[in-house]
């Protein structure tokens, strides 16, 4: 389960430390000593999930954290606050801020990884590696495999991340411009309608196995993935 982490941390010997350790898991790191720079990192690019230190030069954690989720573009973001402090009221205030977990210094590599990767498998599960099934249609990310019983099925490398994205969060509706940040990025300008083109893509590649009515169109809305069919109505 590789994600792009970003490591706000303030002291140089911890941010190494942990780095190391999160490279080490096999995921990709981007560091700021503070929050102005975490900041400017996000607004290029959004990270899988933030490790965010409570104590920060300027513009502390929490601060930080309430802006995230302040905005609409961040607020979906999984945070994890680093802290010295352990004490009970410390700890309601990081998680009523917005925080997903809380992890009291010192804390063991293992426990930081296992952690991570319970946040992201309960806020952004796309981004782990466990398959995932919806009415016998299964997607392993690990293998890159799509397969239906004992039938495999073919897709390009974007059908497969719209796909995955879409079976790690059935029956929601999604827009456009939703799936576009999502799946191709939210620095990536692409018009709105090459999601219908890929959409028209991956119901084919699905038709053989009758898995394309899964995908459903929902007019001046957008798409969602549902086991719950109604006749088909592909657009």
């Amino acid at each position: 389960m590789a994600a792009n982490i970003l490591l706000v941390e303030d002291e140089p010997a911890i941010q190494e430390l942990i780095a190391a350790n999160l490279t080490r898991a096999g995921h990709t790191v981007v560091r700021a000593a503070d929050g102005e720079t975490a900041q400017r990192i996000v607004r290029e690019a959004l990270p899988d999930l933030v490790l965010l230190d409570w104590m920060l030069p300027g513009m502390s954690g929490i601060e930080l954290a309430r802006r995230l989720r302040a905005e609409e573009r961040t607020r979906a973001i999984p945070i994890i606050m680093l802290t010295a402090r352990s004490e009970e009221e410390d700890r309601v205030l990081g998680l009523e801020t917005g925080a997903d977990d809380y992890i009291a210094k010192p804390f063991s590599p293992r426990e930081l990884v296992a952690r991570i990767k319970a946040v992201l498998r309960r806020r952004a599960p796309e981004a782990t590696e466990d398959a995932v099934e919806t009415s016998g249609l299964r997607l392993d990310p690990t293998t890159h495999r799509v397969t239906a019983g004992e039938q495999h099925i073919n897709l390009g490398p974007t059908e497969f991340r719209l796909l995955h994205y879409l079976m790690t969060h059935p029956e929601r509706v999604h827009s456009r411009s939703q799936l576009l940040d999502q799946v191709w990025g939210d620095h990536v300008f692409v018009e709105e309608r090459t999601v219908d083109v890929h959409i028209r893509r991956l119901r084919s590649a699905l038709e053989a196995t009758q898995h394309d009515r899964l995908i459903q169109t929902v007019r001046g809305s957008g798409y969602r993935l549902s086991a719950d069919v109604p006749a088909a109505d592909p657009a």
